[in-house]
């Protein structure tokens, strides 16, 4: 295994600019979720001039293939990119800058995408050295609820053969470059949008005894709600919620008939997750109530928390040691954010880890932010660990 450590080094170097340049290409066309159709089709333009099979329009937009290991029967290996970007304009000055106006790759999917790529060229080279089978996913839609995941989850991709384990990537700004990150158990919150309408009665601003005020009603329900979190949840299970969307389209001598809140409640626990969506629904219908209004709450249950196999993980993290050093394999805590990953991980043993692609010298910027750039010589390692992490899996 340490002959073949150092082939795949060498391969995953050599593969380095093409793969930047893939990601580059990416960049520059980026599309929103559901709409991948430039972004599928090239990516099954350069699968077809490696000659690697694959299938097309799957959920719409997303690619499956397989490739099969030449040391016989074994286990199949599941390995997934996001294909979509975001409803942003990109502020960030590269010189690759997206052509699409209000469209950017801010969350290095690009990169996912040209380092699985480049992963499935070299693991196709290098076939004859596996067992089993290396099932490649390239899933749209990860960044609009429902996802793309459960669509193709329910296409069947995880079948035919099934896949055994999963191995999904994503960068990680905030971890230097060469640096590859692990939480074992629970990492990724579950994920639910809020919707609460407030009917009031509106009317001159100026005679508020005669009105029903939705905007204060409205601001009572929002602070009501927050002892949720500091009174009803269990210090123990981590849990977020935040209003970030507050209309009432009066004026200033206007008291509108009602307003529109729009939030979200993010956990690790299912239970206390169909808790705390009842406590919100009685908390706003109550308040409310209690102002002479009345209040629909719409809860819409998006992606579950993100969940990696602790046995899976403990052996990406020796893989990660073996071919990244001790020293650049680090632990990384939990994240309220979201990945609808989550699903795969709920059908079958997953680890979803992250790649750093900070700079030393040159600031670094959020996910989701319109002037985010990630530092491209992360790839050369992404590549080489994918690859190095598959295939120890495959040959256990």
């Amino acid at each position: 295994m340490i002959h073949l450590k150092e082939i795949i080094q060498q391969k995953s170097k050599e593969i380095y600019q093409l793969a930047v340049d893939m990601r580059r290409d990416f960049h520059l066309h980026p599309e929103l979720s559901g709409c991948e159709h430039r972004t599928a089709s090239k990516i099954s333009e350069i699968l077809s001039q490696w000659g690697i099979e694959h299938q097309t329009g799957i959920a719409e937009t997303g690619i499956v293939g397989l490739i099969k290991g030449g040391k016989g029967e074994g286990k199949t290996v599941g390995l997934r990119a996001d294909m979509d970007a975001l409803p942003l304009t990109e502020t960030s000055g590269v010189e690759f800058e997206s052509l699409n106006q209000g469209v950017m790759h801010a969350c290095g999917h690009d990169m996912h995408m040209a380092s699985l790529l480049a992963s499935i060229k070299i693991l196709d080279e290098l076939k004859d050295e596996f067992y089993g089978n290396v099932k490649f996913i390239f899933q749209p839609s990860e960044e609009k609820y429902p996802g793309g995941a459960i669509q193709m989850i329910n296409e069947g991709v995880l079948e035919n053969p099934t896949v055994d384990c999963m191995f999904g990537m994503h960068v990680m700004p905030e971890l230097p470059c060469g640096f590859a990150g692990f939480k074992e158990e629970k990492y990724m919150a579950s994920t639910d949008e809020i919707y609460i309408t407030v009917n009031g009665k509106g009317g001159h601003a100026a005679m508020p005894d005669q009105n029903i005020d939705p905007i204060v009603i409205g601001s009572q329900i929002i602070i009501a709600l927050q002892q949720i979190v500091s009174r009803h949840a269990l210090p123990s299970i981590p849990t977020v919620l935040t209003f970030g969307k507050f209309i009432g389209e009066g004026r200033t001598n206007i008291t509108p008939d009602n307003v529109k809140i729009e939030g979200t409640i993010r956990t690790f626990n299912n239970e206390w997750r169909k808790e705390a969506h009842l406590l919100i629904e009685q908390i706003a219908q109550n308040t409310a109530q209690a102002f002479g209004a009345s209040c629909t709450v719409f809860i819409d249950k998006g992606y579950p928390f993100l969940y990696n196999n602790p046995a899976l993980t403990a052996r990406s993290i020796e893989a990660a040691q073996e071919f990244l050093g001790k020293e650049k394999t680090k632990d990384i805590d939990l994240r309220m954010t979201a990945e609808d990953f989550a699903y795969f991980a709920e059908k079958t043993p997953s680890c979803f880890y992250r790649i750093g692609v900070g700079f030393d010298e040159e600031k670094t910027y959020n996910l989701h932010a319109s002037n985010f750039k990630l530092n491209e010589k992360a790839m050369q390692n992404a590549i080489g660990f994918m690859v190095w992490a598959c295939i120890s899996e495959l040959n256990r």
